[in-house]
Formats: C-alpha cells, structure tokens, sequence
C-alpha cells in the first residue's frame, strides 16, 4: 500500500519534508516507526529508541497500535511544550 508520510520540526530538518512509501497493508503506525528506524542512518537517530516522538495519522493524533489504511498520510513530529 502507499502512503504519504510527513516530517515537522527537527525530524523535518534531518530526515526531509515528506515521502512516499510502498509498505505492507495492515501495518501500524508502530510498526511503520520500526521499519523507517530498520532503514538505518538518520531514520534510526532520529525515530529510534526512546527518543519521544508523537504521530499523526490522517491529521488526527494517533498511538503506535493504529492501522494505517491505503493513501494515509502519517505525520512524525517532536513533542512541543509551550509556556
């Protein structure tokens, strides 16, 4: 399945904007996390471990066990505190 997947803040700066990817349906937005941090290089630095990254899928806040559907579109992105 195609999806869309999108980078904010400094995970944007490291890893791009945006790109596409061909994956295996039923896959979870955990599992999706996984597979970029597999890729190995900046993807592994900045996704992997207990590094606190939140995600949106279909711009709406998700955890690790939601599906992703065909033409999703997850976003990746720090936690942002505010004052």
């Amino acid at each position: 399945m195609k999806i869309r997947i999108r980078y904010f803040a400094s995970l944007r700066e490291a890893l791009g904007a945006s790109e596409e990817c061909d994956l295996p349906s039923g896959l979870t937005v955990g599992g999706l996390r996984e597979h970029l941090v597999q890729r190995g290089g900046r993807h592994a630095e900045m996704l992997g471990g207990a590094r606190p990254v939140r995600c949106a899928l279909n711009q709406t806040m998700a955890d690790d066990s939601a599906v992703i559907e065909v033409g999703a579109e997850v976003a990746f992105f720090p936690p942002v505190t505010g004052g």
